[in-house]
């Protein structure tokens, strides 16, 4: 029997919401949100639907505020791990808004963002923190400048603005995951 390694394909869900980086943009951080819609609900296919300019507002009366928003994240790791792509890593997709790191503005020039299914109640499962590390490895790999110290929150590039990943998102735990990936086994629109 041939050891052959499996490579996971992330299912590839377009969204109208990107356009491309300014013209030298170099690919060297990534941005780690949390998401639910409405809130507490854990449903994909609102988030889908949300990001790719779908999502029928008036279904839940939590929703309204976004009604003409325009947002989009390069993934989204559901509760379960599952990955899920919606925007290409060489396009700039529409997930930090106002932000800043490091002195350097607009944040979605130069990050990947991924969000996360979660609120600011509920522990995020151990799927999740096992597939952002790998989907961050894999990243890492690709993109050279994404370094450790590089992968930061919303919170962090959003401060006072935005609360997510939020508390709920154990950072030492994450770095140990991330220590803890050695195969690097996912393929995804780049």
């Amino acid at each position: 029997m041939q050891n052959e390694r499996m490579v996971a394909r992330i299912p590839f869900l377009p969204s109208p919401h990107f356009n491309r980086r300014p013209e030298g943009a170099s690919i060297d951080l990534i941005v780690l949100h949390a998401i639910s819609l409405p809130p507490g609900i854990f449903d994909v296919s609102l988030v889908r639907d949300f990001f790719q300019g779908t999502l029928d507002v008036t279904m839940h009366r939590e929703l309204a505020d976004l009604a003409g928003l325009r947002v989009s994240s390069h993934f989204l790791v559901d509760r379960d791990g599952r990955i899920y792509q919606f925007v290409r890593c060489r396009d700039r997709a529409w997930h930090a808004g106002v932000s800043s790191w490091q002195g350097v503005d607009n944040c979605n020039d130069y990050s990947i963002g991924i969000e996360m299914m979660g609120d600011e109640q509920l522990p995020f499962t151990a799927a999740q923190y096992r597939e952002v590390a790998r989907l961050c490895r894999c990243l890492m790999q690709c993109y050279p400048g994404i370094t450790r110290d590089r992968i930061v929150g919303h919170q962090q590039v959003a401060p006072g603005r935005k609360w997510d990943p939020g508390r709920q998102w154990d950072w030492q735990r994450f770095r140990r995951s991330l220590s803890g990936i050695r195969r690097l086994d996912l393929d995804f629109a780049s």
